[in-house]
């Protein structure tokens, strides 16, 4: 069973789910679990009527429970634990041992239908129920405005909520809130970054390699009118680099910052930071628009080459999509991982 991290499996996954809308979905979730090292969220694992199954959980590691809850999920919802030893675990690819607590639960045609459309375009998408499985929410769109389903209205605007911070993060994740008596399971899916590389250069060229790796979509532009219009289209998961110091590109960074969306970077000295600083402060900007710049682009690693300086530009990426400070996780006492 593929991992549903992978964006080729999610639209995969959305596909099936409109296949099958019509005829019923049970799908399969994680409630809560420990241990498997660092793993992806929105694990979900989907089955019809008809016995298919698409998308999964833990690299297949939970299948021997997941895929009858699945099936069982047709008819109702149910929760079940599932453990996996060191062996089975890292044979499936995960790091170690762990287990699982997952929901089995209906999806309804409607709700089926709009996740499966969302996830097969692209598009930003939350699953949220309560813990048993009863009813359940979808939010669709660039900005997770569509609304399927409901859990109640008053529970209905509080999940809205933080589905937008969350979306604002730009990152899957899996989460579980309490809001007034209601336990509520959510899982967000945020299209995969794409990274535009504005000018050239032996670091571009890394840091395309490096956004390659992660499996994320890379696009790079020297043109001014070609780089506006990318950047007008931009959505909270895309990533800017500027690479060109020439002052006619600080429109870009205009465009992005009155866009209001994704993540925004600039390479170049404390010098060439400065000079574009003064500019875009007399072009109007203020100091809170400012902020919103990431530059110098990219997290004190020491880097010295392309590649390693694609890695810290990354790095400062993933962290500010976590909404983490990028310090070192042995001098921290929270939770590995997301």
């Amino acid at each position: 069973m593929s991992d549903t991290s992978a964006p080729s499996v999610n639209r995969e996954l959305g596909v099936a789910l409109r296949r099958w809308a019509r005829h019923g979905v049970g799908v399969v979730r994680v409630l809560e679990r420990h241990g498997f090292g660092t793993v992806e969220s929105g694990q979900l694992l989907a089955a019809s009527s008809a016995g298919e199954t698409a998308g999964g959980v833990y690299l297949g590691a939970l299948d021997t429970v997941a895929v009858p809850l699945a099936h069982a999920a047709l008819a109702g919802p149910g929760a079940r634990r599932a453990d996996v030893a060191e062996a089975p675990a890292v044979a499936a690819g995960l790091a170690c041992a762990g287990g699982a607590t997952l929901l089995g639960h209906p999806l309804p045609s409607a709700l089926a239908e709009a996740l499966g459309a969302a996830l097969a375009d692209g598009q930003p998408a939350m699953l949220a129920s309560t813990a048993d499985g009863a009813r359940q929410l979808v939010l669709t769109g660039p900005e997770l405005a569509e609304g399927h389903g409901s859990l109640g209205a008053d529970a209905d605007r509080a999940v809205a909520e933080v589905a937008v911070r969350l979306l604002r993060h730009g990152a899957t994740v899996t989460e579980r809130i309490t809001e007034g008596e209601l336990d509520v399971l959510l899982d967000l899916w945020v299209p995969v970054p794409t990274v535009l590389v504005v000018g050239r250069g032996a670091i571009g060229d890394a840091l395309l390699a490096q956004a390659a790796l992660l499996g994320w979509a890379g696009a790079q532009i020297t043109e001014l009118d070609a780089a506006r219009a990318a950047v007008a289209t931009f959505t909270e998961a895309d990533v800017l680099v500027l690479l060109d110091h020439a002052g006619t590109f600080d429109a870009v960074l205009v465009d992005g910052i009155a866009r209001g969306r994704g993540f925004l970077g600039a390479l170049g000295s404390r010098r060439t930071q400065a000079a574009r600083r003064s500019r875009l402060t007399a072009a109007g900007l203020s100091e809170d628009e400012l902020a919103r710049l990431h530059a110098p682009v990219g997290l004190d690693l020491g880097a010295r080459t392309p590649a390693e300086t694609a890695v810290s530009i990354v790095a400062e990426v993933i962290a500010a999509r976590g909404g983490r400070g990028g310090t070192a996780l042995a001098g921290n006492d929270g939770r590995i991982g997301a």
